[in-house]
């Protein structure tokens, strides 16, 4: 029976007590005392803007072409008998230098024979001049009157003599342009690009010897930027007005020569009085002076075809703010960071630039203005008036305000409210 009894009371006394102890613990716990954790700022670089004077460059390319090419064609047929040492492929000649001779024996000999036909046909015509004054004499010496008449002066074969000498002199005239025909010569001074015949080859009126080149100058047209356009001294011509070259831009061409940089120095011309089609860009044509001259770098000649980099020289730009291209977002927006140390979105207006640097103009309406402090550090998802820590131009921290370290995106850290037990 009290068996029975405890072993009904025992688990009722176990559960008091642990109600007991529950309630006792309640009634004696620490009460937590809420602690504020310092604001964690992002840490950012920052430089003051100060206006300064940037040069223009725009940047263009293009491929080397010669200013003068030309196809060489025989006017005459015949055997070819001599080439030119310099009428291979590269060879540079001279102007008038004979480049191909044509067998002369066929046309030396119609020289001749055209020689004999006008010494025949003056004589001729001595003769016929002769008899019309006979003529003459003897209408006059029967005793006739009035004017005699053509066939009676012998007119008609007066004129036919003179009509001959001319003819055969004409003809003389032919066979000695056909005799200094069979000499090919240099129209200009040039370098050969192709060499299609040699000798022993039988070539007729239209056949083509070659192509050569002039090299005086090479041209390379150069599409210009719509941007930069604006500061470029372009050498614009007019109908009525004499072209000149003087007022062209400067122009460095660069391309790579055995793994290294070679410059040459050019300038523009002239612009090309239609746009591009494809690109739909002003073109101009940079001139090089004298290419394939030996320079004193050493560097070697320019190549017709070779592809080359420009940098077009402009104007430099006076009262304008230099930006880093990575302090500029999309939409060209830059954060400057205010006075006391909050973010500010503004929006630019780029004047031109490079790959590293955006300009713009310090007096831009709504812009920065000298000595705001340009953010530097990319922040993906800036807010106007949020706090950082800044560095300028590589001054220590403002001193005063608690840190905390970055996140991996660069944004600040939230601040939050934790709960800790005193010591």
């Amino acid at each position: 029976m009290v068996a029975r009894i405890l072993r009904y009371l025992l688990p009722l006394l176990i559960l008091g007590g642990c109600w007991e102890a529950a309630q006792w613990f309640i009634r004696n716990q620490e009460v937590p005392k809420l602690m504020e954790v310092p604001p964690q700022l992002v840490r950012v670089d920052g430089t003051v803007l100060k206006k300064t004077i940037f040069p223009v460059i725009a940047k263009s390319q293009g491929a080397v072409q010669p200013r003068t090419q030309s196809s060489l064609l025989p006017e005459i047929s015949g055997m070819i008998v001599e080439v030119s040492p310099n009428f291979r492929p590269g060879g540079f000649f001279e102007k008038d230098e004979t480049l191909i001779k044509i067998d002369p024996v066929d046309y030396a000999t119609a020289v001749v024979v055209s020689e004999a036909a006008l010494a025949q046909s003056k004589a001729v015509l001595v003769e016929e001049e002769a008899r019309a004054e006979q003529a003459l004499e003897n209408w006059k010496a029967l005793g006739r009157d009035g004017k005699p008449g053509a066939l009676a002066l012998r007119e008609p074969q007066l004129a036919k003599a003179r009509a001959d000498v001319a003819a055969s002199e004409a003809q003389l005239t032919k066979a000695k342009r056909d005799l200094d025909r069979t000499t090919i010569r240099a129209p200009y001074a040039g370098q050969v690009l192709e060499q299609a015949v040699d000798v022993g080859q039988f070539v007729t009126p239209g056949t083509q010897l070659g192509r050569v080149f002039a090299v005086d100058y090479v041209e390379v047209r150069l599409p210009l930027p719509e941007r930069e356009m604006a500061f470029l001294a372009l050498p614009q011509h007019f109908r009525g007005e004499s072209s000149t070259n003087a007022d062209g831009a400067a122009v460095k061409l660069m391309a790579m020569e055995g793994g290294r940089p070679v410059l040459w120095e050019a300038r523009l011309t002239r612009v090309e009085g239609a746009i591009d089609a494809d690109t739909r860009q002003t073109v101009a044509v940079a001139q090089v002076d004298d290419p394939f001259g030996r320079r004193k770098e050493g560097q070697p000649p320019l190549k017709i075809g070779q592809f080359v980099e420009a940098q077009i020289l402009g104007r430099s730009l006076e009262n304008v703010f230099v930006l880093p291209r990575s302090a500029v977002r999309a939409g060209n927006e830059i954060i400057l960071i205010t006075k006391d140390d909050r973010l500010k979105r503004t929006r630019v207006q780029p004047l031109t630039g490079d790959e590293k640097h955006v300009v713009i103009a310090a007096d831009a309406e709504g812009g920065p203005h000298e000595g705001d402090v340009l953010c530097l550090t990319p922040i993906p998802f800036p807010a106007d008036g949020a706090r950082v820590l800044p560095m300028i131009d590589g001054q220590s921290e403002r001193p005063g305000v608690a840190t905390g370290p970055h996140t991996k995106d660069g944004a600040s850290r939230p601040v939050t409210k934790a709960a800790g037990r005193e010591s």
